[in-house]
């Protein structure tokens, strides 16, 4: 069974569940230790092709997948044959598979990938290397990988840490900075920054500018700010809200930023699978109050088929402040084509 993300893990104070911390601590270096040693004992593979790593340092919530999407986009607008490597988290197939979002759902590759896939080509692929080769020989001339800071397995040209840049009532993008599952981190700060070339801080549309303190932690590695800005207005009139992420009280407060009349909200693991009789007692509340139901693409494209026509998607995209700061680097490792 899937547990919803604690909320405490994202408070900067250790004052929150101090007793679940405490006992969940020795798990925590068991944890780092056994991560630290995959990493220094691998060898990289060099696919033929750069690898742009996309990654975080907590175990979900950063939103990777906006920034893979919107450097996918970026690249192929520059005429580069880009193309998405990703594991393929809650799908069946191990790969390498190119997703094909026509015959291909999120059981058989997972939710990210399709998002993925409307794109650029994406490729699932449980071992990176072979699905590297595989993207490679179908004309890959760059690879995004999503979720690759902590695997070893391929050489990278470029490293991007994703951090979340919520910094309002309390949150802390890495909490008190305890490693799963004592807190949310994949790895030790100060060591996951270490093997990182830049950060990606992604701030919610209606947030204020970077926070200082934020700024600070990252030293003199260069930081690139985005937005997550909605795609699309969500749709009119009263709206019960439900979603299936790593935090899902940020889509509650991204609807309601954006101006849905918004009359409760339904929170769920992250890539919950959602059962015929979940979505029955939310479609009743939503009928007993006259109102629809809205969710992330994201959650949407994990939704049975006969459920989609019942249930609005809200779009939402990542967009860099200085885009053209963003080529800069990205030029420095894929080159357009002559």
């Amino acid at each position: 069974m899937k547990l919803s993300t604690p909320r405490w893990w994202y408070r900067r104070e250790r004052s929150h569940a101090p007793v679940t911390r405490m006992l969940l601590r020795p798990l925590s270096w068991v944890w780092a230790g056994a991560t630290a040693q995959r990493i220094a004992r691998a060898t990289p593979v060099d696919p033929g092709a750069p690898v742009i790593s996309v990654g975080n340092l907590t175990v979900g919530g950063s939103g990777k997948t906006p920034v893979v999407r919107e450097l996918l986009r970026l690249l192929r607008a520059e005429g580069i044959e880009a193309q998405g490597l990703t594991r393929g988290h809650g799908g069946r197939l191990a790969g390498p598979e190119r997703v094909d979002p026509a015959t291909h759902s999120a059981v058989d590759v997972g939710d990210e990938p399709l998002l993925l896939a409307s794109e650029a080509p994406v490729w699932v692929a449980r071992d990176r290397p072979a699905g590297a080769r595989a993207a490679v020989a179908e004309g890959a001339a760059v690879l995004v990988m999503d979720d690759g800071h902590q695997n070893p397995s391929l050489n990278k040209a470029l490293s991007l840490i994703v951090v979340d840049g919520e910094t309002r009532d309390d949150e802390w993008p890495f909490g008190d900075g305890a490693v799963f599952p004592s807190g949310p981190m994949r790895e030790p700060l100060a060591r996951g920054l270490t093997r990182a070339d830049a950060v990606i801080v992604l701030l919610p549309d209606d947030a204020p500018d970077l926070d200082p303190e934020l700024r600070a932690v990252f030293g003199d590695l260069p930081v690139f700010t985005a937005r997550l800005q909605p795609a699309g207005s969500p749709p009119p009139g009263p709206q019960l809200g439900f979603a299936g992420i790593a935090k899902p009280w940020k889509v509650e407060r991204a609807l309601t930023a954006a101006g849905c009349d918004l009359i409760d909200f339904a929170s769920f693991p992250d890539h919950a699978a959602f059962s015929d009789g979940d979505l029955k007692a939310l479609a009743d509340q939503a009928e007993a109050r006259g109102a629809g139901l809205v969710t992330t693409e994201k959650d949407w494209v994990r939704l049975p088929a006969e459920w989609r026509d019942r249930v609005a998607a809200w779009p939402v995209a990542a967009r860099f402040e200085d885009e053209a700061a963003v080529m800069v680097l990205l030029r420095r490792v894929v080159a357009p084509p002559a």
